[in-house]
């Protein structure tokens, strides 16, 4: 993960709410040089407008999840009449 002050992490993603924001668990800092008093993180959230990418391992990622997740949301909401 890539913060927007060039700021490099390998963390384990925890969860990410509809704004973007994400909660990570065991954080590693790639460069200690540049935030040393991230050095002793164990968990963090990040708001999601700090967030400049987060790559993901193609094998971690559930993509039939996503995708019945996606149908559901473009499903036509009833009419509901008075």
């Amino acid at each position: 993960m890539e913060v927007k002050n060039d700021l490099v992490m390998m963390v384990t993603l925890h969860s990410v709410n509809q704004y973007l924001n994400v909660k990570l668990t065991i954080v590693t800092v790639v460069d200690s040089n540049k935030c040393l008093q991230l050095l002793m993180l164990e968990d963090c959230y990040i708001q999601g407008r700090l967030v400049r990418y987060i790559q993901l391992p193609p094998k971690e990622v559930d993509t039939e999840l996503l995708q019945d997740a996606a149908r559901k949301e473009n499903v036509p909401k009833a009419k509901v009449s008075a």
